[in-house]
């Protein structure tokens, strides 16, 4: 279910990353609505399944939003029934590539370096509050994953202070997000690698 999960909440945020939203006054992709919540559920993942499982994961849901970008592309590129008003797919659901291939790279680095933060700190630091391991690994990925992500999809594009607005709005939420999500890592039970420790 988690790993589910966290495949929907991929997709859901490559889709949401199309548009640019402001809250606050802050401009922000509406992907970084849903996102947030990828990192936490992949420490759900690697506590049952272990880091093999996470690092699986990564890689699974990256192909699958490339593929779902690739799909709705070919999708825009077809011909429309003319009995029927459609003509705004393409113009929403069309990929902006280089969006998506930001979106990619940002999430595969940012989750493969929350993954080994996740594992260096419950081997090497603490591993009794498992709450901490969300907050570290957390912490060390959401700023990279902001930073990545935003100049990668939109430096030299759009002005540099929309694109530190974005980076500093995914922080925020991303944070808050994490602060929020941490009680889950107590939902599920610990899988083969942490029960041997």
């Amino acid at each position: 279910m988690v790993a589910s999960a966290y495949i929907a909440a991929q997709m859901l945020a490559d889709v949401g990353s199309l548009k640019i939203i402001s809250i606050l006054g802050f401009s922000l992709d509406a992907g970084t609505l849903i996102y947030p919540i990828t990192f936490t559920l992949r420490d759900l993942v690697h506590k049952t399944g272990g880091i093999r499982a996470a690092r699986t994961l990564i890689f699974t849901a990256a192909a699958t939003n490339l593929a779902m970008a690739g799909f709705f592309a070919l999708v825009a590129r077809l011909p429309g029934d003319p009995s029927v008003s459609q003509a705004d797919f393409g113009a929403v659901l069309a990929p902006v590539w280089r969006i998506v291939i930001a979106s990619i790279i940002a999430e595969v680095i940012s989750e493969l370096v929350d993954t080994e933060a996740y594992r260096l700190w419950v081997e090497h630091v603490l591993a009794r509050y498992e709450w901490t391991r969300v907050l570290v690994s957390n912490a060390v990925s959401v700023p990279l994953d902001s930073l990545v992500f935003a100049w990668l999809a939109f430096g030299g594009v759009l002005a540099p202070g929309v694109v530190w607005s974005i980076v500093l709005s995914n922080i925020l939420l991303k944070g808050a997000t994490t602060l929020v999500g941490m009680p889950l890592i107590y939902v599920v039970k610990p899988g083969g690698e942490e029960i041997a420790r």
